[in-house]
């Protein structure tokens, strides 16, 4: 089950600082797209990195194992700059330190756009910013979206 919506809320609902990426991204954009996990890069501040552990806590959340070994987030995990693939009672959700080129929250805050989710706003990666990352990525995936979201780009800018 991936509920993208009440994964969104559990998350702005503990005051957890983060910007979507990803296909999540490309959906709130618009793009006629679907994805199976939500991506985000969260500022990786100790406070923050604790009301993300609250809220992981709270949905079960549990490292993707191939082994099948049930391995909790920890601080250490999310503190770092490195990715954390987890599963949760909501859906999979990872949890990036920092995008492949090295930018974490704080570099990549602005090259975000707000998109207002009924009373709140999301943090979104900016479409030139989303097709930038998915072009670096190169994943099969990846390529096949680009050209979606430069097409939206295109409308946007007229």
């Amino acid at each position: 089950m991936f509920d993208l919506a009440q994964l969104l809320r559990s998350l702005r609902d503990a005051d957890v600082r983060f910007i979507i990426v990803g296909g999540a991204a490309a959906v709130l954009h618009r793009a006629p797209v679907t994805t199976v996990d939500l991506d985000i890069v969260h500022d990786r501040d100790p406070a923050n990195v604790e009301r993300l552990l609250a809220v992981l806590e709270r949905l079960d959340a549990r490292v993707r194992d191939p082994a099948g070994r049930v391995i909790r987030p920890s601080t250490t995990h999310l503190i770092g700059p490195g990715q954390v693939l987890l599963t949760t009672t909501l859906g999979d959700l990872d949890c990036l330190g920092t995008l492949h080129d090295g930018r974490g929250y704080l570099e990549l805050v602005q090259h975000t756009d707000r998109i207002s989710d009924g009373d709140d706003e999301l943090l979104v990666l900016d479409l030139a910013t989303l097709i930038e990352v998915k072009t670096k990525a190169g994943r099969p995936k990846d390529r096949i979206v680009v050209p979606v979201l430069l097409e939206l780009l295109r409308r946007d800018q007229e």
